[in-house]
């Protein structure tokens, strides 16, 4: 009997797991197969975050695998290469996989599937990683959605409630001498010199079981207070389940089903489901205007008038902006490769608007420092704070990131934790400390003025208005 080679890429569990589902079920002798692709073109291949964080998933993924009797192969290299490689040595009669929706995996997926079967070689691809296709869905004119609301209405409400599959008791092994295989050690995926890394193995543990864990967790607990805590970063009231779903070691389907037991009419509930909702919208726009993450998508922003500043920049980065609320979600970025969902959203407006940086450059250092770095979310969500992509927010909604921290981090709590050096401020000063007569001397002033900041932007909004 030819053997069953399955392709792992952004489903790293094996529970749910439709296309390892399928290929333990065929009766076949099953081979895991994972490509560390560098050919990914343009900004695109993982980020440092990413790599330590795919470093550990992939060893969890091993264990488990090793516990059901099957061997995790690892190749790097050129994916069209490497796969026809392993197919050849191993004698592979099918292969199977979970589909990826960026742009250059698309396209890199016809063309294997092409050639596959070409020679001979059956193909199996399935969805593991949304609730709906992204083509599955469009409005009553047949275009596709560019406000998420309608989107949002049309998938929840024809979702049908399929659970999720179990992970195989064990796997139909390979007779003989195993193929090859690299070791994930020698990728040096993890950091060397500096070890940057220590806050995120404080904060994390990739993997299948991990994923499980965060999610119970976060359902025991957190979760009965999710619609009015969600936004408030000092309280531990997020899934923080976005790179576990990234990576795929959990699905969104196994997340729907767990809240099968939860009142349908909370506000929790209902609440969290539309921010997994979120993830599905960014996928079906990053499907449909596949030049999501390079360019704008509303034109009339190709004539905006940034305003390019490297030491701006770099002081956005480092959390030295002088702006308390942005410094400090731009440090737990940098220690933890997370930030709170509301520091994401006062931060990435601070640099479009009030320092009129191009939205490309903030969704590229998120990209290598966010642990749950996703080409859609990424994208979408940048070209919604700046304006330019689709239900976006208006162009005259500009964060003012001291309102935003005195009405949810109104102690300071948050500030006071990533930014050490204003601990001893009092809360009413700690927003806006330049203000106190006598400011902490080892903090720095604003790089720039958020009235003059919010009015320059403006103006460059009004040249564009109505281009």
């Amino acid at each position: 009997m030819k053997l069953a080679l399955v392709w792992f890429r952004q489903d790293l569990r094996l529970s749910d797991n439709p296309a390892f589902d399928a290929a333990v079920r065929s009766g076949a002798p099953v081979v895991p197969l994972f490509i560390l692709d560098d050919e990914t073109p343009g900004d695109w291949r993982p980020g440092g975050a990413s790599r330590w964080w795919l470093h550990f998933s992939l060893a969890a993924l091993k264990d488990d695998l090793a516990r059901l009797g099957a061997r995790l192969i690892l190749h790097r290299g050129d994916a069209r290469r490497v796969l026809f490689d392993v197919v050849r040595e191993v004698g592979a009669g099918a292969v199977y996989w979970n589909r990826c929706y960026e742009p250059f995996a698309t396209k890199r997926d016809e063309e294997i599937k092409e050639a596959l079967k070409a020679q001979g070689t059956e193909v199996n691809s399935f969805n593991g990683s949304l609730l709906i296709e992204p083509w599955d869905v469009t409005s009553k004119s047949g275009k596709p959605f560019r406000v998420f609301a309608p989107f949002w209405k049309a998938v929840s409400s024809n979702l049908k409630a399929v659970p999720p599959l179990p992970a195989p008791d064990n796997v139909p092994s390979q007779q003989g001498a195993a193929p090859h295989s690299e070791s994930l050690e020698d990728w040096h995926l993890l950091p060397q010199t500096p070890d940057w890394a220590g806050g995120l193995r404080e904060n994390w543990s990739p993997g299948e079981v991990g994923a499980k864990k965060m999610l119970k967790s976060f359902l025991s607990g957190a979760f009965g207070q999710y619609a009015e805590a969600r936004d408030h970063p000092s309280q531990e009231r997020t899934s923080r389940l976005s790179p576990h779903l990234h990576w795929g070691e959990i699905s969104p389907r196994q997340i729907w089903h767990a809240l099968r037991n939860a009142d349908p009419n909370a506000e929790h509930v209902s609440k969290f489901q539309s921010e997994v909702g979120w993830r599905e919208f960014s996928h079906h726009l990053l499907w449909q205007f596949p030049e999501l993450p390079e360019r704008n998508l509303r034109q009339e922003f190709d004539d905006f008038p940034w305003t390019e500043n490297e030491a701006h920049l770099t002081a956005w980065q480092k959390g030295e902006t002088g702006i308390p609320l942005v410094d400090a979600g731009m440090r737990e970025l940098w220690h933890t490769g997370w930030m709170h969902n509301r520091a994401r959203m006062v931060t990435a407006s601070y640099l479009v608007k009030h320092l009129l940086q191009p939205w490309q450059a903030g969704e590229r250092w998120f990209w290598d420092t966010l642990v749950d770095a996703d080409l859609a979310n990424n994208a979408a969500n940048w070209q919604w704070v700046a304006g330019c992509g689709t239900d976006a927010a208006p162009y005259f909604r500009i964060f003012n990131p001291v309102v935003q921290g005195k009405k949810f981090d109104p102690d300071g709590v948050y500030i006071k934790y990533w930014v050490p050096e204003l601990r001893d401020v009092p809360a009413k000063s700690v927003h806006a400390p330049w203000e106190m007569t006598s400011p902490p001397s080892t903090y720095p002033t604003p790089i720039v003025d958020l009235a003059k900041g919010r009015a320059r932007a403006l103006a460059a909004f009004e040249t564009i208005k109505n281009a």
